[in-house]
């Protein structure tokens, strides 16, 4: 079930923001659990591996989604329980 609310959280872009904006900026995450959310995100725009290559469209956008919703789970399970509430994610 938390699975489909996080897939689901991806593509409420709206909400993703401030979500990454108060992660960020938020004195009870710990500065390891951002220097490795930050790292996360660096090896994918340095790296963009693809399983499947974007000209196949909707399929080769499939490997970037998966990618994109596992970062952000990695980063969702780093955060505090307070912040989780707040958007719903627990």
């Amino acid at each position: 079930m938390r699975f489909w609310r996080r897939f689901k959280f991806i593509f409420q872009f709206r909400q993703s923001i401030p979500f990454l904006k108060e992660y960020f900026l938020s004195r009870q995450v710990k500065l390891r659990s951002k220097m490795i959310a930050i790292g996360l995100i660096l090896v994918y725009v340095v790296f963009p591996f693809d399983l499947l290559p974007d000209f196949f469209l909707i399929i080769g956008l499939f490997d970037d989604i998966m990618i994109a919703s596992l970062i952000l789970q990695q980063i969702v399970k780093r955060t505090p329980t307070s912040i989780k509430e707040e958007y719903h994610l627990l």
